[in-house]
């Protein structure tokens, strides 16, 4: 790889943003191909592929093999709301391969007993939520049903990147929310990004089915997969 090539793809992985190393098999010719350029690739179809699933492979193009080394940023799940669901889908994501914080005001449900699996701030989202960093690898579950808590950083994450935000509520308490954030200027493209009621529809009732039922969501987002028709 060439130094001024490896140079940028650090730059790229400091920064949390994908790219992919494309090798001409046959020649050894390499060229980093960066998110932002995917569109305009000839491969554009095949890295995109890659990046999506974060994994590596051997693919072929007009009679050429070339390999695609994909570099993309661990997936990060900030949870807001130090609640029984969270306290089941902390341990989840985490064998699943998510990095995950949880982040609630309440200091007497945001401590480190209740979450040995996570990282805990006891901090109100607006603040926490910007230094942490919000960005196209990051998943936003919000269950504190609190718009106190909650809608802050909802704004946050609508104004970022976010693969996925999800909010707990019925929908009587979705379309309260949605009436709030519509008189703060949010149009209905953007509020239609939240996922609410949260989680997959499979009947969940416990706090860990219901934490299952957002993991899944979550998945699905970050892989870009609907669900299944029944």
């Amino acid at each position: 790889m060439k130094l001024a090539d490896l140079a940028t793809l650090n730059a790229e992985r400091a920064a949390r943003r994908a790219c992919a190393l494309v090798t001409d098999v046959e020649s050894g010719a390499q060229r980093l191909a960066l998110a932002k350029d995917v569109a305009s690739d000839p491969l554009a179809d095949f890295i995109n592929e890659r990046l999506r699933v974060g994994k590596s492979a051997m693919v072929q193009h007009e009679g050429r093999d070339y390999f695609i080394t994909a570099q993309v940023p661990p997936a990060r799940i900030f949870v807001v709301g130090a609640v029984h669901v969270s306290q089941a889908l902390a341990p989840m994501a985490r064998i699943a391969g998510f990095d995950v914080i949880v982040v609630d005001p309440r200091t007497a449900f945001a401590t480190p007993e209740r979450f040995p699996d996570a990282p805990v701030l006891a901090e109100w989202p607006d603040a926490a939520l910007p230094r942490l960093g919000l960005d196209r690898y990051t998943a936003l579950v919000f269950l504190t049903h609190d718009p106190k808590i909650d809608d802050a950083g909802l704004e946050l994450a609508l104004r970022a990147e976010c693969f996925y935000i999800g909010a707990l509520g019925s929908k009587k308490t979705h379309a309260k929310r949605i009436e709030r954030l519509s008189g703060r200027g949010f149009g209905a493209e953007s509020l239609a990004r939240i996922h609410a009621p949260v989680g997959l529809d499979i009947g969940a009732v416990s706090p860990a089915e219901i934490a299952v039922s957002i993991l899944g969501e979550i998945i699905a987002s970050l892989r870009q997969k609907p669900p299944r028709a029944s």
